[in-house]
Protein backbone atom coordinates (compact mmCIF):
# COMPACT_ATOMS: atom_id res chain seq x y z
CA UNK A 1 0.00 0.00 0.00
CA UNK A 2 1.19 3.51 -0.40
CA UNK A 3 -0.36 6.91 0.44
CA UNK A 4 -1.33 9.67 -1.50
CA UNK A 5 -2.37 13.39 -0.40
CA UNK A 6 -4.94 14.92 -1.96
CA UNK A 7 -5.35 18.48 -2.36
CA UNK A 8 -9.00 19.00 -1.48
CA UNK A 9 -9.55 22.00 -3.66
CA UNK A 10 -8.57 26.15 -3.46
CA UNK A 11 -11.35 26.23 -0.36
CA UNK A 12 -10.76 28.76 2.57
CA UNK A 13 -10.19 25.92 5.01
CA UNK A 14 -7.37 24.52 2.77
CA UNK A 15 -8.57 21.36 3.86
CA UNK A 16 -6.39 18.31 2.86
CA UNK A 17 -7.25 14.54 2.93
CA UNK A 18 -6.13 11.45 3.10
CA UNK A 19 -6.88 8.45 -0.17
CA UNK A 20 -5.24 5.03 0.17
CA UNK A 21 -5.40 3.18 -2.74
CA UNK A 22 -3.59 -0.52 -3.75
CA UNK A 23 -1.27 -0.44 -6.40
CA UNK A 24 1.15 -3.09 -8.23
CA UNK A 25 3.93 -3.13 -5.11
CA UNK A 26 0.53 -5.48 -3.85
CA UNK A 27 -0.49 -7.18 -7.09
CA UNK A 28 1.53 -7.39 -10.27
CA UNK A 29 -0.28 -7.39 -13.79
CA UNK A 30 0.89 -10.92 -15.21
CA UNK A 31 0.56 -12.09 -18.34
CA UNK A 32 -1.82 -14.83 -17.53
CA UNK A 33 -4.17 -12.62 -15.62
CA UNK A 34 -4.28 -10.36 -18.79
CA UNK A 35 -5.25 -13.68 -21.00
CA UNK A 36 -7.32 -14.60 -18.04
CA UNK A 37 -9.65 -11.04 -18.20
CA UNK A 38 -9.81 -11.26 -22.00
CA UNK A 39 -11.29 -15.09 -22.15
CA UNK A 40 -14.10 -13.88 -20.64
CA UNK A 41 -15.27 -12.28 -23.79
CA UNK A 42 -16.30 -15.87 -24.82
CA UNK A 43 -19.16 -17.45 -23.15
CA UNK A 44 -17.62 -20.77 -22.63
CA UNK A 45 -15.06 -19.47 -20.34
CA UNK A 46 -17.49 -16.71 -18.43
CA UNK A 47 -19.20 -20.61 -17.75
CA UNK A 48 -15.98 -22.60 -16.89
CA UNK A 49 -14.73 -19.43 -14.70
CA UNK A 50 -18.10 -18.23 -13.45
CA UNK A 51 -16.71 -14.29 -14.03
CA UNK A 52 -17.42 -11.70 -16.22
CA UNK A 53 -15.96 -7.95 -16.54
CA UNK A 54 -17.81 -4.58 -15.81
CA UNK A 55 -16.08 -1.49 -17.56
CA UNK A 56 -16.92 2.29 -17.48
CA UNK A 57 -16.77 4.12 -14.12
CA UNK A 58 -20.60 4.26 -13.78
CA UNK A 59 -21.07 0.93 -14.05
CA UNK A 60 -18.31 -0.04 -11.69
CA UNK A 61 -19.07 1.96 -9.06
CA UNK A 62 -22.51 0.38 -8.89
CA UNK A 63 -21.02 -3.01 -9.08
CA UNK A 64 -18.56 -2.08 -5.88
CA UNK A 65 -21.58 -1.30 -4.15
CA UNK A 66 -24.05 -4.26 -5.04
CA UNK A 67 -23.89 -7.52 -3.19
CA UNK A 68 -21.71 -8.88 -6.56
CA UNK A 69 -18.68 -10.37 -5.29
CA UNK A 70 -15.66 -8.18 -6.98
CA UNK A 71 -12.80 -10.68 -7.80
CA UNK A 72 -10.21 -8.27 -9.34
CA UNK A 73 -10.15 -4.62 -10.15
CA UNK A 74 -7.86 -3.16 -12.75
CA UNK A 75 -7.45 0.66 -12.88
CA UNK A 76 -5.23 3.43 -13.49
CA UNK A 77 -3.64 5.56 -11.36
CA UNK A 78 -5.84 8.88 -12.14
CA UNK A 79 -8.74 6.69 -10.98
CA UNK A 80 -7.29 4.93 -8.10
CA UNK A 81 -6.19 8.09 -5.89
CA UNK A 82 -9.63 9.24 -5.89
CA UNK A 83 -11.03 6.59 -4.31
CA UNK A 84 -11.51 6.02 -0.85
CA UNK A 85 -10.10 2.12 0.67
CA UNK A 86 -13.59 1.61 1.59
CA UNK A 87 -14.52 1.01 -1.68
CA UNK A 88 -13.10 -2.03 -2.45
CA UNK A 89 -13.40 -5.18 -0.19
CA UNK A 90 -11.03 -6.85 1.47
CA UNK A 91 -10.63 -9.51 -0.99
CA UNK A 92 -10.52 -7.88 -3.94
CA UNK A 93 -7.21 -8.00 -6.08
CA UNK A 94 -6.58 -4.55 -7.11
CA UNK A 95 -4.07 -3.71 -10.12
CA UNK A 96 -3.00 -0.56 -11.07
CA UNK A 97 -2.21 -0.48 -15.15
CA UNK A 98 -1.22 1.33 -17.79
CA UNK A 99 -3.53 3.04 -20.07
CA UNK A 100 -2.11 1.03 -23.01
CA UNK A 101 -2.38 -2.01 -20.09
CA UNK A 102 -5.70 -1.31 -19.86
CA UNK A 103 -6.47 -1.20 -24.40
CA UNK A 104 -5.08 -4.98 -23.69
CA UNK A 105 -7.59 -5.97 -20.77
CA UNK A 106 -10.55 -3.74 -22.58
CA UNK A 107 -12.78 -5.23 -25.16
CA UNK A 108 -14.07 -1.18 -26.00
CA UNK A 109 -12.64 0.83 -28.98
CA UNK A 110 -12.00 3.47 -26.34
CA UNK A 111 -11.24 2.06 -22.97
CA UNK A 112 -12.06 3.97 -19.62
CA UNK A 113 -10.02 4.18 -16.58
CA UNK A 114 -11.51 0.96 -14.50
CA UNK A 115 -12.20 -2.77 -15.53
CA UNK A 116 -13.59 -4.86 -13.17
CA UNK A 117 -14.03 -8.90 -12.86
CA UNK A 118 -16.74 -9.88 -10.69
CA UNK A 119 -18.37 -13.20 -9.65
CA UNK A 120 -21.76 -14.52 -12.15
CA UNK A 121 -24.52 -14.43 -8.95
CA UNK A 122 -26.05 -18.32 -8.74
CA UNK A 123 -29.49 -18.30 -11.20
CA UNK A 124 -32.60 -17.78 -9.63
CA UNK A 125 -35.06 -20.77 -10.03
CA UNK A 126 -37.91 -19.51 -10.52
CA UNK A 127 -39.80 -16.09 -10.20
CA UNK A 128 -43.17 -16.87 -10.73
CA UNK A 129 -44.71 -15.67 -7.53
CA UNK A 130 -42.84 -12.24 -8.46
CA UNK A 131 -45.52 -9.13 -8.20
CA UNK A 132 -45.60 -6.69 -11.20
CA UNK A 133 -44.53 -7.32 -14.66
CA UNK A 134 -42.49 -9.50 -16.07
CA UNK A 135 -40.93 -8.97 -19.38
CA UNK A 136 -40.27 -12.58 -21.09
CA UNK A 137 -37.77 -12.09 -24.23
CA UNK A 138 -37.94 -14.81 -26.52
CA UNK A 139 -34.65 -15.13 -28.89
CA UNK A 140 -33.06 -11.52 -28.49
CA UNK A 141 -30.16 -12.60 -29.89
CA UNK A 142 -28.25 -9.12 -30.34
CA UNK A 143 -26.68 -8.56 -26.96
CA UNK A 144 -26.96 -4.70 -27.52
CA UNK A 145 -30.58 -5.26 -27.74
CA UNK A 146 -30.64 -7.04 -24.61
CA UNK A 147 -28.75 -4.95 -22.50
CA UNK A 148 -30.99 -2.16 -23.88
CA UNK A 149 -34.20 -4.00 -22.70
CA UNK A 150 -32.73 -4.71 -19.33
CA UNK A 151 -32.19 -0.81 -19.19
CA UNK A 152 -35.47 -0.30 -20.32
CA UNK A 153 -37.18 -2.86 -17.46
CA UNK A 154 -35.13 -1.00 -15.13
CA UNK A 155 -36.68 2.53 -15.95
CA UNK A 156 -40.06 1.64 -15.86
CA UNK A 157 -39.81 -0.52 -12.24
CA UNK A 158 -39.52 -3.92 -14.01
CA UNK A 159 -37.47 -6.34 -11.48
CA UNK A 160 -37.73 -9.41 -13.68
CA UNK A 161 -37.01 -10.43 -16.95
CA UNK A 162 -37.45 -14.13 -18.32
CA UNK A 163 -34.89 -15.36 -21.36
CA UNK A 164 -35.54 -18.22 -23.15
CA UNK A 165 -32.43 -20.30 -23.68
CA UNK A 166 -31.56 -18.57 -27.60
CA UNK A 167 -31.73 -15.22 -26.08
CA UNK A 168 -28.19 -13.43 -25.56
CA UNK A 169 -26.34 -14.27 -22.71
CA UNK A 170 -26.82 -11.53 -19.69
CA UNK A 171 -23.43 -11.59 -18.63
CA UNK A 172 -22.07 -10.89 -22.01
CA UNK A 173 -19.68 -7.82 -21.98
CA UNK A 174 -21.66 -6.04 -24.87
CA UNK A 175 -24.82 -6.72 -22.87
CA UNK A 176 -23.43 -5.54 -19.98
CA UNK A 177 -22.18 -2.22 -21.53
CA UNK A 178 -25.80 -1.76 -22.99
CA UNK A 179 -27.61 -2.03 -19.46
CA UNK A 180 -25.40 0.53 -18.11
CA UNK A 181 -25.85 -0.97 -14.29
CA UNK A 182 -29.22 -1.84 -14.69
CA UNK A 183 -28.11 -6.04 -14.55
CA UNK A 184 -27.54 -5.10 -10.91
CA UNK A 185 -31.14 -4.37 -10.17
CA UNK A 186 -32.93 -6.71 -12.96
CA UNK A 187 -33.61 -10.12 -11.58
CA UNK A 188 -32.74 -12.44 -15.18
CA UNK A 189 -34.21 -15.62 -15.41
CA UNK A 190 -32.85 -18.08 -18.12
CA UNK A 191 -35.29 -21.18 -18.55
CA UNK A 192 -37.91 -23.11 -21.88
CA UNK A 193 -40.03 -20.35 -22.53
CA UNK A 194 -43.03 -22.38 -23.10
CA UNK A 195 -42.36 -24.25 -19.82
CA UNK A 196 -42.19 -20.91 -17.79
CA UNK A 197 -45.61 -19.90 -19.71
CA UNK A 198 -47.62 -23.15 -19.09
CA UNK A 199 -46.84 -22.86 -15.40
CA UNK A 200 -48.21 -19.21 -15.05
CA UNK A 201 -50.83 -17.70 -13.64
CA UNK A 202 -50.81 -14.09 -15.16
CA UNK A 203 -52.15 -12.58 -18.16
CA UNK A 204 -49.75 -12.99 -21.08
CA UNK A 205 -49.56 -10.18 -23.45
CA UNK A 206 -47.06 -10.48 -26.49
CA UNK A 207 -45.71 -8.05 -29.18
CA UNK A 208 -46.94 -9.05 -32.82
CA UNK A 209 -47.29 -7.33 -36.21
CA UNK A 210 -50.94 -8.00 -36.08
CA UNK A 211 -52.10 -7.66 -32.75
CA UNK A 212 -54.27 -5.52 -31.83
CA UNK A 213 -53.00 -1.60 -31.28
CA UNK A 214 -51.59 -1.62 -27.67
CA UNK A 215 -53.10 1.51 -27.13
CA UNK A 216 -56.76 0.13 -27.33
CA UNK A 217 -56.20 -2.42 -24.76
CA UNK A 218 -55.45 -1.52 -21.13
CA UNK A 219 -53.11 -3.91 -19.51
CA UNK A 220 -53.21 -4.80 -15.90
CA UNK A 221 -50.56 -4.35 -12.91
CA UNK A 222 -49.66 -7.91 -12.79
CA UNK A 223 -48.96 -9.63 -16.76
CA UNK A 224 -46.30 -10.86 -18.57
CA UNK A 225 -45.24 -9.16 -22.06
CA UNK A 226 -43.23 -11.78 -24.37
CA UNK A 227 -40.95 -9.64 -26.66
CA UNK A 228 -39.87 -12.30 -30.16
CA UNK A 229 -36.71 -12.33 -31.97
CA UNK A 230 -35.65 -9.13 -34.01
CA UNK A 231 -35.60 -11.13 -36.73
CA UNK A 232 -38.27 -13.49 -36.93
CA UNK A 233 -40.65 -12.33 -33.61
CA UNK A 234 -42.44 -14.87 -31.20
CA UNK A 235 -41.34 -18.32 -31.68
CA UNK A 236 -44.03 -21.16 -33.18
CA UNK A 237 -43.77 -22.92 -29.77
CA UNK A 238 -44.12 -19.82 -27.55
CA UNK A 239 -47.12 -18.26 -29.99
CA UNK A 240 -50.18 -20.06 -28.43
CA UNK A 241 -49.43 -18.95 -25.26
CA UNK A 242 -50.24 -15.06 -26.37
CA UNK A 243 -53.46 -14.72 -25.30
CA UNK A 244 -53.40 -10.91 -26.11
CA UNK A 245 -51.08 -10.20 -29.37
CA UNK A 246 -50.56 -6.68 -29.29
CA UNK A 247 -48.95 -4.26 -31.99
CA UNK A 248 -47.59 -0.76 -32.10
CA UNK A 249 -49.64 1.41 -34.66
CA UNK A 250 -47.56 2.89 -37.56
CA UNK A 251 -47.81 5.71 -39.74
CA UNK A 252 -44.76 5.11 -41.94
CA UNK A 253 -43.14 3.04 -44.16
CA UNK A 254 -40.96 1.11 -42.36
CA UNK A 255 -41.10 -2.75 -41.84
CA UNK A 256 -40.90 -3.47 -38.08
CA UNK A 257 -39.14 -1.57 -35.01
CA UNK A 258 -36.06 -2.36 -33.08
CA UNK A 259 -36.74 -5.18 -30.31
CA UNK A 260 -35.55 -2.72 -27.50
CA UNK A 261 -37.55 0.55 -29.05
CA UNK A 262 -40.87 -2.14 -29.57
CA UNK A 263 -40.10 -3.30 -25.67
CA UNK A 264 -39.96 0.61 -24.49
CA UNK A 265 -43.12 2.36 -26.68
CA UNK A 266 -44.79 -1.21 -25.12
CA UNK A 267 -43.75 -0.56 -21.84
CA UNK A 268 -43.89 3.00 -21.80
CA UNK A 269 -47.54 2.82 -22.65
CA UNK A 270 -48.25 -0.26 -20.18
CA UNK A 271 -47.02 2.67 -17.18
CA UNK A 272 -48.75 5.87 -18.51
CA UNK A 273 -52.06 3.06 -18.30
CA UNK A 274 -50.62 2.17 -14.75
CA UNK A 275 -50.09 5.91 -13.46
CA UNK A 276 -53.72 7.24 -15.00
CA UNK A 277 -55.62 4.45 -13.26
CA UNK A 278 -53.93 5.66 -9.63
CA UNK A 279 -56.08 7.87 -7.88
CA UNK A 280 -54.44 11.56 -6.78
Amino acid sequence: MYLTLLHAGKRSTAKMHLSITFARLKHMLSKAKIKLVQSLVHKKHRDTLGLFTVEGNKSVMELLRSKIHVNSLFATHEWLITQPVSTFANDTQVYEVTPQEMKQLSCLTTPGQVLAVAVIPESVSSIQDSPGHILALDGIQDPGNMGTIIRIADWYGITHVVCSAQCADTYSPKTIQASMGSFLRVTTLRCQLNEFLTECKQPVYGAVLNGKSTYEVNMPEHCVLVIGNEGSGISPDVLPFIKHPLSIPKRGEAESLNAAVATAVLCDNWARQLSSSIKI
